[in-house]
């Protein structure tokens, strides 16, 4: 018996850092909307253990994969002594801010529970994907939510009447931004560290009306300091986004992968093709529609 299962990504339209708190995670307050652009995972009961291929010859696929990891705390979790062969086809890019390795151990819990005759609950699931990380459990659901805590405390949220027919434009350098490293490096910025609170609650209130540029006017990223002083030349991306049609723009995550939002998937490409003509074709670039409410 075997499934097949698209895994998508996301972008955070707010990452607001409230502090470090004393168990060495950062408290948060992130808005996670989820992208249409999906890598493909298929699973097989067969074999022994947990193999894993994947056609990015550049992810490693022993047992440090998230993947790899889903499936083997689902196993013992579940009591499942067959084993399973898993084939990721990779499609969003790696380190790259848009969560696919979150995305893709979030599908493989949801995957083997399916495959397996669902022998665990929801909740069981959620327990295994906040230990997994803490972009994990919004893979186990398919609409915007807020996240709160180090983002493992999810409030599903309906889609926006702002971003309705919108589309993002997606820009990757080509060249990855550890997590742990941006994260880091918020003790040298004291006011992303300790973000205002509030700035989710106002940005859901612009999200709900129909204006797209005052929403996004307050899409804010804490790690965005660091990660643009290192890098400058993503903060030279954004300004020539905005300076040609983008309603607003940020980082995704940690990086190093920027959104532009647009009005619409043709503005999209055509952004795209400014873009591609100014900076070259070494950056990967991908327009994604936006559902709305």
């Amino acid at each position: 018996m075997s499934l097949e299962r698209s895994s998508p990504c996301k972008v955070n339209l707010l990452l607001n850092v409230l502090g470090r708190r004393a168990d060495g995670y950062h408290e948060l307050e992130t808005l996670f909307h989820p992208v249409a652009l999906c890598d493909t995972l298929r699973f097989e009961r067969g074999g022994d253990g947990v193999t894993l291929t994947c056609s990015d010859p550049r992810l490693p696929t022993d047992a440090s994969n998230l993947v790899r990891r889903a499936a083997t705390a689902f196993r013992q979790t579940a009591g499942i002594a067959d084993g399973v062969r898993i084939h990721l086809e990779k499609r969003i890019p790696l380190a790259a801010g848009l969560g696919g390795g979150s995305g893709n151990a979030a599908t493989t819990l949801l995957g083997l529970n399916d495959l397996f005759g669902r022998p665990l609950p929801l909740v069981r699931l959620h327990d295994l994907a906040a230990r997994l990380g803490s972009d994990v459990p919004f893979f186990l659901q398919d609409r915007p939510a807020l996240a709160t805590g180090r983002g493992e405390r999810l409030e599903p949220l309906n889609f926006f009447p702002a971003l309705r027919g919108k589309a993002l434009l997606l820009v990757y350098p080509g060249f990855g931004v550890s997590t742990a490293w941006a994260y880091q490096q918020l003790a040298a910025h004291p006011e992303a560290l300790s973000g205002r609170p509030g700035r989710a609650a106002r940005l859901l209130e612009l999200l709900g009306g129909g204006d797209a540029r005052a929403a996004a006017a307050a899409f804010y990223n804490a790690l965005e300091a660091p990660v643009l002083a290192k890098y400058p030349v993503l903060a030279l991306y954004q300004q020539f986004l905005r300076a040609h049609g983008a309603l607003g723009t940020l980082l995704c995550g940690s990086g190093s992968t920027t959104f532009a939002l647009v009005d619409s998937p043709a503005a999209g490409e055509e952004l795209a093709t400014r873009f591609t003509a100014r900076f070259g074709a070494n950056c990967w670039t991908a327009v994604v529609p936006l559902a709305g409410g």
